[in-house]
């Protein structure tokens, strides 16, 4: 008897977990066609406006009367801008909206590595200054603001920022505004990116800011694991963006989610909600695989990951927040996430700092709640789990279930907590802290993001996860 009862125990859990994937997935929409680019009406070659790939002639010029010229066919299904095979230098320049910008599979654009083809822009408002030093900041090589319809794809194509010299610089002290992101759209809506190679960007890669419907796919992004803060993807303060099938080698986070610093994000407060990342493969010796923050002041909340395999890097999923950062986040669900020969499986750091000046309210704490890990397994790690709160701040509600972490050590400690509280089932090593020990199931399944989900979504589970309590 108590044989079938465990047995029809372990398929209602299935059923719950297995509900809990299609109750959080659902609630997202990714969108995308492969065929969209041959949609537009009107397409020209980069060449027709005097561009030269040879990798030394600068076609800022070129490409910005090309952006003057498709305009016209805005309003008329849009166009098509053609790059082909080529090495094509520039400076920044600007997209416009119903536009596919495609890249030939043997096209480049490369960066110019002169730092007056990258003009200044005002500090986002969300930060309140540049986000390395105060003031402005260097505009992206690709850029766009206010624009709807936009598509950056092309046939494995090439846009390489040539960042070493800025990173250089960077090191050096000598620059007078922040780095220059790779791609950034800003305040805009229908954004796809796909099926290209990013190379050696200045600062963070793909930069979508206050923007909404954005689809990251098929992309591999390249920067050596010491390049300071090549972030791949940064969605900030955004809605509804879907990352996924892409492999990423960077100098700091793979994915990195934020949504404003400190007091600029509490007042700009936008935050950045539904988001998925899926099918991400990558390394990162200095940085995360998953991060969320620590600049997330306007909040963050409901995200989706879901077969992450990270491999010989530091950190595989990261909250990172501290004191006067306010905001919160909320409603995170990771399941599926393989790591291979990496220092610290989970971690929260509650006191990660960095302000943008002295306005913060200290006071300003972040909430940290209903955070969800299942079938988390990973070889040779360093520490399992190094989960740090606030004191006077809890971090609350958070979940793990079917975790196994073999060790490259056994002798250390491979569960650090202080300022968490949450539960735990089937997770191994054993979590030797007395805040996370309380099981999931039967009675905190309805505590925990994503298993809430299925029971108040779905009648019938909840029916029968009330007859398994009654049984």
């Amino acid at each position: 008897m108590k044989r079938s009862f465990l047995l029809v125990y372990v398929l209602l859990v299935r059923a719950l977990l297995d509900g809990a994937l299609m109750a959080v997935e659902g609630s997202l929409r990714c969108e995308y066609t492969n065929s969209v680019s041959l949609l537009r009406p009107h397409s020209v070659s980069i060449t027709e406006f005097g561009a030269v790939g040879d990798g030394v002639t600068l076609n800022t010029k070129a490409f910005q009367n090309a952006m003057f010229y498709l305009n016209s066919f805005s309003d008329k299904g849009g166009a098509k801008l053609f790059v082909p095979a080529g090495r094509w230098l520039t400076g920044s320049f600007d997209l416009i909206s119903h536009l596919t910008l495609w890249l030939d599979k043997d096209s480049t654009i490369l960066g110019s590595t002169n730092p007056g083809d990258w003009p200044v822009v005002d500090p986002l408002p969300s930060y309140g200054r540049g986000r390395e030093l105060p003031g402005g900041r260097h505009r992206s090589l690709i850029y766009g603001q206010n624009l709807t319809d936009v598509v950056i794809t092309g046939e494995n194509g090439t846009i390489d920022g040539q960042g070493n010299v800025w990173w250089d610089w960077f090191r050096s002290g000598v620059l007078n505004y922040t780095r220059p992101h790779l791609v950034e759209l800003m305040n805009s809506t229908g954004v796809i990116v796909s099926h290209l190679t990013l190379l050696n960007s200045p600062f963070w890669n793909i930069h979508p800011v206050y923007c909404s419907d954005v689809v990251v796919k098929d992309l591999t992004i390249l920067s050596p694991l010491e390049s300071p803060n090549t972030d791949g993807v940064a969605p900030d303060s955004s809605n509804d963006v879907c990352i996924e099938d892409c492999y990423i080698v960077t100098g700091d986070d793979l994915v990195s989610i934020k949504s404003g610093w400190d007091e600029y994000g509490i007042s700009y407060a936008r935050p950045s909600t539904r988001i998925k990342i899926s099918r991400l493969t990558g390394q990162t010796t200095s940085s995360s695989g998953i991060a969320i923050g620590s600049e997330m002041s306007g909040g963050v909340s409901e995200v989706y990951v879901k077969d992450v395999h990270l491999y010989n890097s530091k950190t595989g999923i990261r909250i990172k927040t501290s004191p006067g950062r306010g905001g919160y986040v909320r409603m995170v669900y990771a399941s599926n996430v393989k790591l291979d020969n990496v220092s610290i499986a989970i971690q929260f750091t509650g006191q990660y700092g960095e302000h943008p000046d002295g306005n913060y309210d200290p006071k300003a704490f972040p909430l940290i709640e209903k955070i969800t890990f299942e079938n988390v397994t990973g070889d040779s790690i360093g520490v399992a789990g190094l989960l740090q709160g606030i004191e006077g701040d809890e971090f609350r509600n958070i979940c793990l279930v079917d975790v196994s972490l073999e060790m490259k050590n056994s002798s250390k400690p491979p569960w650090n907590c202080s300022y968490v509280r949450g539960y735990s089932q089937r997770v191994l090593p054993e979590i030797a802290c007395d805040s996370l020990q309380e099981t999931i199931f039967p009675d905190h399944a309805s505590d925990c993001y994503g298993l809430m989900n299925v029971i108040q979504r779905s009648g019938t589970r909840s029916r029968r996860r009330s007859w398994l309590l009654s049984w």
